[in-house]
Protein backbone atom coordinates (compact mmCIF):
# COMPACT_ATOMS: atom_id res chain seq x y z
CA UNK A 1 0.00 0.00 0.00
CA UNK A 2 1.49 3.42 -0.98
CA UNK A 3 0.44 6.79 0.16
CA UNK A 4 -0.41 8.78 -3.07
CA UNK A 5 1.28 12.32 -3.34
CA UNK A 6 -0.04 15.63 -4.61
CA UNK A 7 2.02 17.65 -7.49
CA UNK A 8 2.03 21.21 -6.44
CA UNK A 9 4.54 24.06 -7.74
CA UNK A 10 6.39 21.91 -10.25
CA UNK A 11 6.71 19.33 -7.58
CA UNK A 12 5.46 16.06 -6.29
CA UNK A 13 4.48 16.57 -2.11
CA UNK A 14 3.73 13.38 -0.14
CA UNK A 15 0.99 14.83 2.37
CA UNK A 16 2.31 15.44 6.31
CA UNK A 17 0.11 13.19 8.07
CA UNK A 18 -3.99 11.49 7.74
CA UNK A 19 -5.20 10.37 4.90
CA UNK A 20 -8.04 7.96 3.76
CA UNK A 21 -7.66 4.52 3.11
CA UNK A 22 -8.62 3.30 -0.31
CA UNK A 23 -9.35 -0.62 -0.42
CA UNK A 24 -9.64 -2.97 -3.17
CA UNK A 25 -12.74 -3.44 -5.10
CA UNK A 26 -13.15 -7.24 -5.47
CA UNK A 27 -10.52 -8.31 -2.78
CA UNK A 28 -11.14 -5.19 0.68
CA UNK A 29 -7.21 -5.29 0.56
CA UNK A 30 -6.01 -2.01 0.90
CA UNK A 31 -4.27 -0.58 -2.33
CA UNK A 32 -3.15 3.51 -1.34
CA UNK A 33 -3.90 6.30 1.70
CA UNK A 34 -4.98 8.91 0.02
CA UNK A 35 -4.41 13.08 1.60
CA UNK A 36 -4.10 16.64 1.25
CA UNK A 37 -2.84 17.48 4.46
CA UNK A 38 0.21 19.76 4.25
CA UNK A 39 -1.03 21.15 0.43
CA UNK A 40 -1.45 25.07 0.12
CA UNK A 41 -4.54 25.52 -1.91
CA UNK A 42 -3.41 29.23 -2.24
CA UNK A 43 -0.01 28.05 -3.35
CA UNK A 44 -1.30 25.73 -5.97
CA UNK A 45 -3.87 28.47 -7.19
CA UNK A 46 -1.03 30.80 -7.72
CA UNK A 47 1.38 28.91 -8.79
CA UNK A 48 -1.29 28.34 -12.06
CA UNK A 49 -1.65 32.26 -12.40
CA UNK A 50 1.48 33.50 -11.72
CA UNK A 51 3.51 30.52 -14.12
CA UNK A 52 1.23 28.29 -16.10
CA UNK A 53 -1.29 30.66 -17.05
CA UNK A 54 1.28 33.43 -19.12
CA UNK A 55 3.11 30.17 -20.64
CA UNK A 56 -0.03 29.00 -22.18
CA UNK A 57 -1.52 32.14 -23.10
CA UNK A 58 1.79 33.13 -24.54
CA UNK A 59 1.28 30.25 -27.65
CA UNK A 60 -1.45 30.21 -30.18
CA UNK A 61 -3.81 28.00 -30.09
CA UNK A 62 -2.38 25.97 -32.75
CA UNK A 63 0.75 25.75 -30.67
CA UNK A 64 -1.26 24.31 -27.72
CA UNK A 65 -3.17 21.93 -30.15
CA UNK A 66 0.11 20.34 -30.71
CA UNK A 67 1.07 20.10 -26.85
CA UNK A 68 -2.13 18.34 -26.56
CA UNK A 69 -1.58 15.35 -29.53
CA UNK A 70 1.86 15.41 -27.91
CA UNK A 71 0.44 14.67 -24.49
CA UNK A 72 -1.88 12.20 -26.27
CA UNK A 73 0.89 10.27 -27.62
CA UNK A 74 3.00 9.79 -24.95
CA UNK A 75 -0.11 8.51 -22.51
CA UNK A 76 -0.93 6.07 -25.62
CA UNK A 77 2.86 4.78 -25.28
CA UNK A 78 2.26 4.25 -21.53
CA UNK A 79 -1.09 2.71 -20.41
CA UNK A 80 -0.45 -0.12 -19.27
CA UNK A 81 -0.17 0.85 -15.87
CA UNK A 82 -3.31 2.24 -16.31
CA UNK A 83 -5.50 -0.56 -16.80
CA UNK A 84 -3.72 -3.02 -14.09
CA UNK A 85 -4.86 0.04 -11.42
CA UNK A 86 -8.26 0.25 -13.06
CA UNK A 87 -8.76 -3.40 -12.32
CA UNK A 88 -8.54 -2.91 -8.40
CA UNK A 89 -11.47 -0.04 -8.57
CA UNK A 90 -13.45 -2.55 -9.94
CA UNK A 91 -13.27 -2.38 -13.99
CA UNK A 92 -12.92 -5.14 -16.48
CA UNK A 93 -10.90 -4.43 -18.95
CA UNK A 94 -13.66 -3.19 -21.46
CA UNK A 95 -14.61 -0.99 -18.54
CA UNK A 96 -11.32 0.54 -18.56
CA UNK A 97 -10.85 0.41 -22.45
CA UNK A 98 -14.04 3.43 -22.19
CA UNK A 99 -12.03 5.05 -19.51
CA UNK A 100 -8.19 5.18 -20.36
CA UNK A 101 -8.54 4.68 -24.21
CA UNK A 102 -11.85 7.06 -24.64
CA UNK A 103 -9.68 9.27 -21.94
CA UNK A 104 -6.99 9.61 -24.63
CA UNK A 105 -9.22 9.74 -27.82
CA UNK A 106 -10.87 12.73 -26.76
CA UNK A 107 -7.84 14.50 -25.98
CA UNK A 108 -6.43 13.51 -29.10
CA UNK A 109 -9.83 14.61 -30.63
CA UNK A 110 -9.50 17.97 -29.31
CA UNK A 111 -5.87 18.83 -30.62
CA UNK A 112 -7.19 17.73 -33.79
CA UNK A 113 -9.91 19.88 -33.51
CA UNK A 114 -7.68 22.57 -32.45
CA UNK A 115 -5.32 22.18 -35.52
CA UNK A 116 -8.40 22.13 -38.30
CA UNK A 117 -10.49 24.88 -36.53
CA UNK A 118 -8.35 27.07 -34.43
CA UNK A 119 -6.09 30.19 -36.16
CA UNK A 120 -2.45 30.51 -35.22
CA UNK A 121 -3.61 33.37 -32.86
CA UNK A 122 -3.78 34.31 -29.18
CA UNK A 123 -7.15 35.13 -29.17
CA UNK A 124 -10.22 34.32 -31.78
CA UNK A 125 -12.74 36.47 -33.50
CA UNK A 126 -16.17 36.03 -32.78
CA UNK A 127 -18.63 36.88 -35.70
CA UNK A 128 -18.47 39.52 -38.59
CA UNK A 129 -17.74 43.38 -38.10
CA UNK A 130 -20.35 45.39 -37.76
CA UNK A 131 -20.99 48.98 -38.19
CA UNK A 132 -22.07 51.50 -35.56
CA UNK A 133 -22.26 54.71 -37.45
CA UNK A 134 -23.83 55.10 -40.89
CA UNK A 135 -20.52 56.29 -42.75
CA UNK A 136 -18.64 53.24 -41.33
CA UNK A 137 -16.69 55.00 -39.20
CA UNK A 138 -17.09 53.52 -35.91
CA UNK A 139 -17.42 49.84 -36.34
CA UNK A 140 -17.33 46.80 -33.47
CA UNK A 141 -15.79 43.87 -33.63
CA UNK A 142 -16.59 40.62 -31.14
CA UNK A 143 -13.11 38.97 -29.83
CA UNK A 144 -12.57 35.89 -27.34
CA UNK A 145 -9.81 35.61 -25.17
CA UNK A 146 -8.52 33.09 -22.26
CA UNK A 147 -9.61 34.06 -18.94
CA UNK A 148 -6.54 34.72 -16.84
CA UNK A 149 -7.67 32.55 -14.06
CA UNK A 150 -7.31 29.23 -13.03
CA UNK A 151 -9.79 26.05 -14.19
CA UNK A 152 -10.57 24.02 -11.10
CA UNK A 153 -11.18 20.19 -12.22
CA UNK A 154 -13.29 18.44 -9.58
CA UNK A 155 -14.10 14.76 -10.73
CA UNK A 156 -16.12 11.90 -10.36
CA UNK A 157 -14.61 8.02 -8.97
CA UNK A 158 -16.06 6.43 -12.25
CA UNK A 159 -13.73 7.63 -14.87
CA UNK A 160 -10.07 8.89 -13.42
CA UNK A 161 -9.04 8.99 -16.95
CA UNK A 162 -11.37 10.42 -19.01
CA UNK A 163 -12.89 12.61 -16.38
CA UNK A 164 -9.80 14.44 -16.25
CA UNK A 165 -8.34 14.63 -19.76
CA UNK A 166 -11.67 15.03 -21.03
CA UNK A 167 -11.78 18.56 -19.22
CA UNK A 168 -8.05 19.15 -19.24
CA UNK A 169 -8.12 18.84 -23.26
CA UNK A 170 -10.24 22.08 -23.55
CA UNK A 171 -9.02 23.78 -20.71
CA UNK A 172 -5.36 23.82 -22.14
CA UNK A 173 -6.47 24.01 -25.62
CA UNK A 174 -8.23 27.35 -24.66
CA UNK A 175 -4.80 28.68 -22.63
CA UNK A 176 -5.87 28.14 -19.23
CA UNK A 177 -4.45 26.51 -16.60
CA UNK A 178 -5.62 23.43 -14.49
CA UNK A 179 -5.76 22.37 -10.99
CA UNK A 180 -6.85 18.55 -10.90
CA UNK A 181 -8.59 17.27 -7.74
CA UNK A 182 -9.51 13.41 -8.62
CA UNK A 183 -12.15 11.55 -6.69
CA UNK A 184 -10.45 9.34 -3.17
CA UNK A 185 -11.72 6.06 -4.26
CA UNK A 186 -9.71 6.08 -7.71
CA UNK A 187 -7.53 8.76 -7.01
CA UNK A 188 -4.30 6.31 -7.24
CA UNK A 189 -5.17 5.66 -10.80
CA UNK A 190 -5.43 9.45 -11.27
CA UNK A 191 -2.41 9.98 -10.05
CA UNK A 192 -0.69 7.31 -12.16
CA UNK A 193 -2.07 9.12 -15.04
CA UNK A 194 -1.21 12.27 -13.78
CA UNK A 195 2.65 11.21 -13.02
CA UNK A 196 3.14 10.45 -16.86
CA UNK A 197 1.29 13.54 -17.60
CA UNK A 198 4.23 15.40 -16.32
CA UNK A 199 6.58 12.65 -17.31
CA UNK A 200 5.31 13.51 -21.17
CA UNK A 201 7.12 17.12 -21.04
CA UNK A 202 4.45 18.05 -23.40
CA UNK A 203 3.17 20.67 -20.96
CA UNK A 204 4.75 24.12 -19.49
CA UNK A 205 5.15 24.38 -15.89
CA UNK A 206 2.36 25.46 -14.01
CA UNK A 207 -0.22 24.10 -16.74
CA UNK A 208 -1.44 21.12 -14.84
CA UNK A 209 -1.31 20.83 -11.19
CA UNK A 210 -2.86 17.62 -9.53
CA UNK A 211 -4.67 17.52 -5.76
CA UNK A 212 -4.75 14.10 -4.20
CA UNK A 213 -7.37 13.96 -1.21
CA UNK A 214 -9.87 16.45 0.32
CA UNK A 215 -10.31 20.04 -1.56
CA UNK A 216 -10.12 21.58 1.75
CA UNK A 217 -10.36 25.36 1.32
CA UNK A 218 -9.18 25.08 -2.17
CA UNK A 219 -12.28 26.94 -3.08
CA UNK A 220 -11.70 29.68 -0.96
CA UNK A 221 -9.44 31.40 -3.08
CA UNK A 222 -11.39 31.72 -6.45
CA UNK A 223 -12.11 34.98 -8.55
CA UNK A 224 -13.42 35.93 -11.22
CA UNK A 225 -11.37 34.81 -13.22
CA UNK A 226 -11.35 31.23 -12.45
CA UNK A 227 -13.68 28.51 -13.29
CA UNK A 228 -14.82 25.45 -11.64
CA UNK A 229 -15.65 21.85 -13.71
CA UNK A 230 -17.40 19.78 -10.93
CA UNK A 231 -18.57 15.81 -12.18
CA UNK A 232 -20.41 14.08 -9.19
CA UNK A 233 -23.69 14.09 -7.47
CA UNK A 234 -26.75 16.75 -7.92
CA UNK A 235 -26.35 17.59 -4.18
CA UNK A 236 -22.77 18.32 -3.75
CA UNK A 237 -23.19 20.35 -7.44
CA UNK A 238 -25.73 22.38 -5.48
CA UNK A 239 -23.53 23.01 -2.72
CA UNK A 240 -20.51 24.00 -4.67
CA UNK A 241 -22.33 25.99 -6.66
CA UNK A 242 -23.42 27.90 -2.99
CA UNK A 243 -20.13 28.31 -2.28
CA UNK A 244 -19.49 32.08 -0.95
CA UNK A 245 -16.32 32.42 -3.31
CA UNK A 246 -18.16 30.95 -6.27
CA UNK A 247 -21.35 32.71 -5.62
CA UNK A 248 -19.87 36.40 -4.50
CA UNK A 249 -17.18 36.56 -7.39
CA UNK A 250 -19.70 35.07 -10.22
CA UNK A 251 -17.10 31.94 -10.59
CA UNK A 252 -17.83 30.25 -14.07
CA UNK A 253 -19.29 27.03 -12.51
CA UNK A 254 -19.92 24.25 -15.22
CA UNK A 255 -21.31 20.62 -13.26
CA UNK A 256 -22.22 17.69 -14.82
CA UNK A 257 -24.39 15.35 -12.27
CA UNK A 258 -26.02 12.66 -11.75
CA UNK A 259 -29.40 11.99 -13.13
CA UNK A 260 -32.06 9.70 -14.25
CA UNK A 261 -31.99 9.31 -17.64
CA UNK A 262 -34.62 7.43 -19.94
CA UNK A 263 -34.83 4.97 -22.47
CA UNK A 264 -37.86 4.76 -24.75
CA UNK A 265 -38.82 1.72 -26.62
CA UNK A 266 -41.48 3.69 -29.24
CA UNK A 267 -44.83 2.50 -29.92
CA UNK A 268 -43.78 0.90 -33.33
CA UNK A 269 -41.30 -1.30 -31.75
CA UNK A 270 -43.21 -4.31 -31.41
CA UNK A 271 -41.88 -7.64 -30.33
CA UNK A 272 -40.88 -8.13 -33.60
CA UNK A 273 -38.77 -5.68 -34.58
CA UNK A 274 -34.98 -5.51 -34.74
CA UNK A 275 -35.75 -2.27 -32.46
CA UNK A 276 -37.05 -4.17 -30.32
CA UNK A 277 -33.48 -6.82 -29.85
CA UNK A 278 -31.88 -3.44 -30.14
CA UNK A 279 -33.62 -1.59 -27.36
CA UNK A 280 -32.98 -4.87 -24.23
CA UNK A 281 -29.37 -5.33 -25.55
CA UNK A 282 -28.77 -1.62 -24.94
CA UNK A 283 -30.65 -1.62 -21.46
CA UNK A 284 -28.62 -4.54 -20.61
CA UNK A 285 -25.13 -3.32 -21.72
CA UNK A 286 -25.84 -0.22 -19.29
CA UNK A 287 -26.17 -1.92 -16.57
CA UNK A 288 -23.35 -3.89 -16.78
CA UNK A 289 -20.93 -1.54 -18.54
CA UNK A 290 -18.74 0.13 -15.18
CA UNK A 291 -21.14 -1.82 -13.40
CA UNK A 292 -23.93 0.47 -14.13
CA UNK A 293 -21.60 3.19 -12.54
CA UNK A 294 -21.89 6.19 -15.11
CA UNK A 295 -23.44 9.15 -14.87
CA UNK A 296 -25.35 8.45 -18.03
CA UNK A 297 -26.95 4.86 -17.55
CA UNK A 298 -30.43 4.18 -17.99
CA UNK A 299 -32.24 4.62 -15.00
CA UNK A 300 -35.65 3.87 -16.15
CA UNK A 301 -36.74 1.79 -19.13
CA UNK A 302 -39.94 3.12 -20.56
CA UNK A 303 -41.83 0.40 -22.61
CA UNK A 304 -45.20 0.59 -23.69
CA UNK A 305 -47.44 -1.17 -21.65
CA UNK A 306 -48.71 -4.26 -23.98
CA UNK A 307 -44.54 -5.27 -24.25
CA UNK A 308 -43.29 -5.17 -20.83
CA UNK A 309 -43.97 -8.84 -20.60
CA UNK A 310 -41.68 -9.61 -23.21
CA UNK A 311 -39.33 -6.88 -22.07
CA UNK A 312 -38.81 -8.02 -19.36
CA UNK A 313 -38.05 -11.72 -19.98
CA UNK A 314 -35.36 -10.48 -22.57
CA UNK A 315 -33.76 -8.65 -19.94
CA UNK A 316 -33.90 -11.55 -17.55
CA UNK A 317 -32.60 -14.10 -20.54
CA UNK A 318 -29.53 -11.49 -21.55
CA UNK A 319 -28.74 -10.91 -17.91
CA UNK A 320 -28.90 -13.85 -15.72
CA UNK A 321 -26.22 -15.13 -17.35
CA UNK A 322 -23.60 -12.42 -16.67
CA UNK A 323 -20.67 -13.59 -15.00
CA UNK A 324 -19.53 -11.32 -12.07
CA UNK A 325 -16.57 -11.18 -10.18
CA UNK A 326 -13.03 -10.37 -9.78
CA UNK A 327 -11.85 -8.32 -12.50
CA UNK A 328 -8.13 -9.97 -13.16
CA UNK A 329 -10.28 -13.48 -12.93
CA UNK A 330 -10.63 -15.09 -16.63
CA UNK A 331 -14.55 -15.07 -17.81
CA UNK A 332 -15.56 -12.36 -15.75
CA UNK A 333 -17.98 -10.25 -17.33
CA UNK A 334 -19.03 -7.40 -14.68
CA UNK A 335 -17.01 -6.10 -11.80
CA UNK A 336 -17.54 -5.58 -7.92
CA UNK A 337 -18.79 -1.67 -7.64
CA UNK A 338 -15.96 0.80 -6.07
CA UNK A 339 -16.11 0.16 -2.58
CA UNK A 340 -18.37 -1.31 -0.19
CA UNK A 341 -19.97 2.23 1.08
CA UNK A 342 -20.80 2.50 -2.34
CA UNK A 343 -22.77 -0.60 -2.62
CA UNK A 344 -24.35 0.40 0.84
CA UNK A 345 -25.81 3.56 -0.86
CA UNK A 346 -27.07 1.50 -3.71
CA UNK A 347 -28.77 -1.21 -1.35
CA UNK A 348 -30.29 2.12 -0.03
CA UNK A 349 -31.50 3.41 -2.83
CA UNK A 350 -33.07 -0.11 -4.24
CA UNK A 351 -35.29 -0.27 -0.91
CA UNK A 352 -36.18 3.02 -1.77
CA UNK A 353 -37.17 2.01 -5.39
CA UNK A 354 -39.44 -0.29 -4.24
CA UNK A 355 -42.04 2.00 -2.72
CA UNK A 356 -43.08 2.38 -6.30
CA UNK A 357 -41.74 -0.56 -7.83
CA UNK A 358 -41.17 -4.64 -7.55
CA UNK A 359 -37.89 -6.50 -8.08
CA UNK A 360 -38.31 -8.70 -11.51
CA UNK A 361 -34.53 -9.86 -11.09
CA UNK A 362 -32.83 -9.54 -8.59
CA UNK A 363 -30.19 -12.32 -6.92
CA UNK A 364 -27.80 -12.89 -4.42
CA UNK A 365 -24.21 -12.34 -5.73
CA UNK A 366 -21.88 -15.15 -6.83
CA UNK A 367 -18.36 -13.38 -7.80
CA UNK A 368 -15.94 -15.28 -9.77
CA UNK A 369 -12.56 -15.72 -7.91
CA UNK A 370 -14.04 -13.50 -4.85
CA UNK A 371 -15.52 -13.30 -1.85
CA UNK A 372 -18.72 -11.58 -1.99
CA UNK A 373 -19.03 -9.99 1.13
CA UNK A 374 -15.18 -8.37 1.00
CA UNK A 375 -15.75 -7.31 -2.58
CA UNK A 376 -18.25 -4.74 -3.27
CA UNK A 377 -20.51 -7.64 -5.64
CA UNK A 378 -23.77 -6.36 -6.40
CA UNK A 379 -25.77 -8.34 -9.35
CA UNK A 380 -28.08 -6.68 -12.24
CA UNK A 381 -31.25 -5.71 -11.11
CA UNK A 382 -34.33 -4.62 -12.85
CA UNK A 383 -37.70 -3.64 -10.91
CA UNK A 384 -40.69 -3.11 -12.39
CA UNK A 385 -42.76 0.13 -12.05
CA UNK A 386 -46.41 -0.62 -9.75
CA UNK A 387 -47.23 3.16 -10.86
CA UNK A 388 -45.39 4.66 -13.45
CA UNK A 389 -45.51 8.08 -12.08
CA UNK A 390 -44.66 7.12 -8.42
CA UNK A 391 -42.71 9.85 -7.41
CA UNK A 392 -40.03 7.44 -6.09
CA UNK A 393 -38.78 5.98 -9.78
CA UNK A 394 -37.90 9.65 -10.79
CA UNK A 395 -35.98 10.77 -7.98
CA UNK A 396 -33.51 8.05 -6.31
CA UNK A 397 -30.77 7.24 -8.43
CA UNK A 398 -29.12 3.37 -7.43
CA UNK A 399 -25.88 4.12 -9.01
CA UNK A 400 -24.75 1.09 -9.84
CA UNK A 401 -26.44 -1.98 -12.18
CA UNK A 402 -29.93 -1.44 -11.66
CA UNK A 403 -33.23 0.07 -13.58
CA UNK A 404 -36.46 0.67 -13.22
CA UNK A 405 -38.95 -0.65 -15.97
CA UNK A 406 -41.64 1.90 -16.34
CA UNK A 407 -44.74 1.24 -18.19
CA UNK A 408 -46.16 4.18 -20.60
CA UNK A 409 -49.15 4.17 -22.73
CA UNK A 410 -48.70 6.95 -25.63
CA UNK A 411 -46.25 9.23 -26.58
CA UNK A 412 -47.40 12.18 -24.74
CA UNK A 413 -46.94 9.82 -21.33
CA UNK A 414 -43.74 9.08 -22.44
CA UNK A 415 -42.58 12.40 -22.85
CA UNK A 416 -44.02 13.78 -19.49
CA UNK A 417 -42.49 10.50 -17.67
CA UNK A 418 -38.70 11.20 -19.14
CA UNK A 419 -39.46 15.11 -17.63
CA UNK A 420 -40.37 13.98 -14.32
CA UNK A 421 -36.82 13.48 -13.88
CA UNK A 422 -36.42 17.32 -13.50
CA UNK A 423 -33.08 17.43 -16.28
CA UNK A 424 -31.05 14.73 -17.69
CA UNK A 425 -27.94 14.15 -19.32
CA UNK A 426 -29.58 11.90 -22.05
CA UNK A 427 -32.20 9.70 -23.45
CA UNK A 428 -32.64 7.58 -25.98
CA UNK A 429 -35.34 5.82 -28.20
CA UNK A 430 -35.62 2.57 -30.06
CA UNK A 431 -38.52 3.03 -32.64
CA UNK A 432 -38.11 1.82 -36.53
CA UNK A 433 -40.87 5.06 -37.23
CA UNK A 434 -38.82 8.21 -37.87
CA UNK A 435 -42.07 10.43 -37.52
CA UNK A 436 -42.29 8.89 -34.07
CA UNK A 437 -38.60 9.06 -33.38
CA UNK A 438 -39.11 13.16 -34.42
CA UNK A 439 -41.92 13.49 -32.12
CA UNK A 440 -39.96 11.99 -29.03
CA UNK A 441 -36.90 13.80 -29.75
CA UNK A 442 -38.62 17.37 -29.70
CA UNK A 443 -40.36 16.60 -26.29
CA UNK A 444 -37.73 15.60 -25.02
CA UNK A 445 -35.29 17.67 -25.47
CA UNK A 446 -35.59 20.58 -23.26
CA UNK A 447 -34.89 18.15 -20.42
CA UNK A 448 -31.99 16.53 -21.70
CA UNK A 449 -28.22 17.43 -23.04
CA UNK A 450 -28.17 14.55 -25.72
CA UNK A 451 -31.06 12.96 -27.12
CA UNK A 452 -29.84 9.43 -28.92
CA UNK A 453 -32.82 7.97 -31.95
CA UNK A 454 -31.92 4.56 -32.71
CA UNK A 455 -33.65 2.45 -35.51
CA UNK A 456 -32.47 -0.65 -36.79
CA UNK A 457 -30.05 1.35 -39.79
CA UNK A 458 -28.05 2.44 -37.15
CA UNK A 459 -28.36 0.46 -34.56
CA UNK A 460 -24.75 -1.47 -34.99
CA UNK A 461 -23.09 1.53 -35.72
CA UNK A 462 -24.35 4.26 -32.60
CA UNK A 463 -22.25 5.01 -30.02
CA UNK A 464 -24.97 4.05 -27.73
CA UNK A 465 -26.75 5.50 -24.52
CA UNK A 466 -24.24 6.03 -22.16
CA UNK A 467 -21.58 7.11 -24.17
CA UNK A 468 -20.89 10.89 -24.75
CA UNK A 469 -18.57 11.93 -27.61
CA UNK A 470 -16.18 14.66 -27.85
CA UNK A 471 -18.06 16.00 -30.50
CA UNK A 472 -21.47 15.99 -28.42
CA UNK A 473 -22.62 18.07 -25.57
CA UNK A 474 -22.32 16.17 -22.45
CA UNK A 475 -24.49 18.13 -19.44
CA UNK A 476 -28.24 18.52 -19.16
CA UNK A 477 -30.64 20.65 -17.57
CA UNK A 478 -31.89 20.81 -13.71
CA UNK A 479 -31.25 17.66 -11.75
CA UNK A 480 -27.91 16.70 -14.11
CA UNK A 481 -26.36 20.28 -13.30
CA UNK A 482 -26.96 22.59 -16.19
CA UNK A 483 -23.70 22.30 -17.47
CA UNK A 484 -22.14 21.48 -20.84
CA UNK A 485 -19.25 19.91 -21.38
CA UNK A 486 -17.29 18.65 -24.57
CA UNK A 487 -19.31 19.45 -27.61
CA UNK A 488 -16.29 20.22 -29.86
CA UNK A 489 -14.99 23.82 -29.56
CA UNK A 490 -17.56 24.67 -27.30
CA UNK A 491 -16.09 23.68 -24.89
CA UNK A 492 -13.05 25.66 -25.18
CA UNK A 493 -15.13 28.16 -25.53
CA UNK A 494 -16.18 28.20 -22.04
CA UNK A 495 -12.73 29.31 -21.00
CA UNK A 496 -12.43 32.25 -23.29
CA UNK A 497 -13.73 35.53 -22.44
CA UNK A 498 -16.29 36.96 -25.28
CA UNK A 499 -15.51 41.11 -25.69
CA UNK A 500 -16.94 43.65 -27.78
CA UNK A 501 -14.06 46.13 -29.13
CA UNK A 502 -15.31 49.24 -30.56
CA UNK A 503 -13.17 51.22 -33.22
CA UNK A 504 -12.36 52.72 -36.09
CA UNK A 505 -11.73 50.13 -39.14
CA UNK A 506 -8.48 51.20 -39.25
CA UNK A 507 -7.51 50.50 -35.39
CA UNK A 508 -9.84 46.91 -35.28
CA UNK A 509 -7.76 45.95 -38.79
CA UNK A 510 -4.67 46.82 -37.26
CA UNK A 511 -5.75 44.79 -34.06
CA UNK A 512 -7.11 41.86 -35.75
CA UNK A 513 -4.98 41.90 -39.30
CA UNK A 514 -8.23 41.68 -41.07
CA UNK A 515 -9.45 44.08 -43.93
CA UNK A 516 -12.50 45.94 -42.70
CA UNK A 517 -12.96 48.05 -46.16
CA UNK A 518 -16.43 46.19 -46.73
CA UNK A 519 -17.92 47.34 -43.19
Amino acid sequence: MRTLQSYVEGRWQAPTGGGVEVRDAATGEPVAVVSSEGVDMGVALDHARRVGGPALRALTFQQRAGMLKALAQHLGEHKEELYTLSAAAGATRRDASGDIDGGIGTLGAYASRGKRELPDATFLLDGEPEPLAKDGSFVVQHLQVPLEGVAVLINAFNFPVWGMLEKLAPAILAGVPVVVKPATPTAYVAEALFREVIASGALPEGAAQLICGSAGDLLDHLTGQDLVGFTGSAATAARLRAHPAIAGNAVRFNAEADSLNASILGLAATSSAAEFELYLDEVARELTTKTGQRCTCIRRALVPAGLVEPAVAGLRRRLEPVVLGDPRAEGVQVGPLVSLEQREDVRRAIAGLREGAESVLESEPRPQGADAERGAFLAPTVLLARDSAHPAIHSLEAFGPVCTVVPYSDTDEAVALAALGKGSLVASVFTPDAAEAGRLALGLAAHHGRVLLVDESCGRTSTGHGTPMPQTVHGGPGRAGGGEELGGLRAVHHHLQRTAVQASPAVLAALTGRELSAV
